[in-house]
């Protein structure tokens, strides 16, 4: 049996997140404090009280998800992880969950991501689309034959992938996949492209962050987003991690490859329970398809 522990990423937040944690927990209120000292503002009060508005900024959001993350790992009974992987944000909170990340260099990278997709957002403006009904192979196809940019982002699980790019090239895509037969292809309420090569000058940023910061062997593989498949190595590690800004998250292959190997329980650590949905969507097409 092993047990997997997979971090939920942007999305997430809702008011009063990790509250309940940390009136619970002593370990979780020492976090905390340790968090806004590092910041240098009241994150806590902004997660405890502050309205749905205010966690949507990008400054806060990324080290408020994070930060509630790690309160929920650190109030765990549960057994050591056999594997992590995070979706996104969530993999900088898998990074710290297998020792590979101290907390304090965790939620400074995050600091730093945030601060930087929100510049490159500014400068090089995009959004994305959820795209839902069609195979990988197909949407992949059609973005690659729009001439402004636009490419797959988010690998969510089967028949759900998420394009990201420019306005005009989401806009053609939305089209195209729509005549193609997608069930819908929406728009979503974001604020950039994220995972797409609108956030190079954020990837340039980060890659300076990560580069200056110490990287441990993790206690356990982490599944990394933009490969897909079981990561020990620290240097490698970097730099996936620098390539995720601009790269996609494998999401669907992520857990198919953790399947794969032995994974037996999922247990999704942090706000939310969108990762628990998508798992067991790719549970059930891995059962009617045999894909693994």
């Amino acid at each position: 049996m092993k047990h997997a522990y997979v971090f939920p990423g942007q999305g997430s937040q809702f008011p009063g997140m990790g509250k309940a944690l940390v009136e619970q927990n002593e370990s979780a209120k020492k976090l905390v404090d340790q968090a806004n000292t590092q910041l240098g503002f009241d994150l806590a009060a902004i997660m405890f009280s502050g309205t749905a508005v205010e966690l949507r900024r990008t400054a806060v959001t990324q080290p408020a998800i994070f930060l509630h993350s790690l309160l929920a790992y650190a109030t765990l009974n549960s057994p050591q992880p056999a594997m992590v992987a995070g979706h996104s944000l969530g993999e900088f909170s898998a990074l710290v969950a297998a020792g590979v990340l101290s907390f304090e260099d965790g939620l400074r990278l995050v600091s730093v991501r945030a601060s930087a997709m929100q510049k490159a957002c500014e400068s090089a403006p995009g959004t994305m689309a959820a795209v839902l009904g069609l195979e990988d192979q197909e949407v992949e196809l059609i973005c690659s034959g729009i001439a402004d940019v636009v490419v797959p982002a988010n690998y969510n699980c089967p028949g759900q992938l998420v394009i990201s790019g420019s306005v005009s090239g989401i806009e053609k895509a939305c089209i195209a996949l729509k005549e193609a037969g997608a069930k819908r292809a929406l728009v979503l309420p974001v604020g950039g492209a994220f995972h797409s090569p609108l956030m190079k000058a954020a990837e340039e940023e980060l890659k300076e962050a990560i580069q200056s910061s110490a990287f441990n062997t993790p206690t356990c593989p982490v599944y990394q987003n933009v490969v897909a498949r079981p990561i020990t190595d620290p240097v490698t590690i970097k730099q996936n991690l620098i390539n995720q800004l601009t790269g996609p998250v494998k999401w669907t292959q992520c857990v198919q490859a953790m399947i794969a190997d032995g994974a037996t329980e999922f247990t999704e650590v942090g706000p939310g329970k969108v990762l628990q949905g998508l798992i067991q969507k790719i549970k059930t097409a891995i059962l009617v398809n045999g894909v693994s």
